[in-house]
């Protein structure tokens, strides 16, 4: 693994939620503020089916992982739930450092796949998934659509 990069253990998650209300910050998106969402990430990485990294000096990035157990094989199936690194930080190679992590902290959990949601504009984020092997479905002609409902 990189050195850069090192785990988020529960009770020491300031940091990482910090990072992840600064991303949804920056998209406009609701945050609970970093507390709650500290708090949050303490339960989660303490029910065992979530992993968070951050990476950098600060830290400056963050990724959070999720996984549960796959229906169509033994294995698990794994979500990038949330990549983000901090503007001043970015094309340095640290996003990237932070997925090649997670696919090996994938592997480690036996995980069979790993999917992303990722907004069409964005196109960096894209352009970083696609590089490192990940594709969009509609590249074998099947168009895949996210769907969420608020309940």
């Amino acid at each position: 693994m990189d050195p850069t990069i090192r785990p988020v253990e529960a009770g020491d998650t300031a940091a990482a939620a910090l990072l992840l209300h600064e991303f949804n910050t920056e998209f406009d998106e609701v945050t609970p503020g970093p507390e709650a969402l500290g708090m949050r990430l303490d339960e989660l990485l303490a029910g065992g089916d979530t992993v968070a990294l951050v990476g950098g000096a600060g830290p400056d990035a963050v990724v959070v992982l999720r996984f549960r157990p796959a229906l169509w094989t033994t294995g698990q199936e794994a979500c990038l739930a949330e990549l983000f690194v901090r503007p001043e930080h970015r094309g340095r190679g640290l996003g990237r450092a932070l997925l090649q992590a997670s696919l090996i902290a994938a592997v480690e959990r036996r995980a069979d796949w790993m999917e992303i949601c990722v907004d069409e504009p964005d196109l960096a984020a894209r352009a970083l998934y696609q590089s490192a092997g990940f594709r969009n479905r509609t590249a074998d002609g099947n168009l895949m659509f996210y769907y969420e409902r608020e309940l």
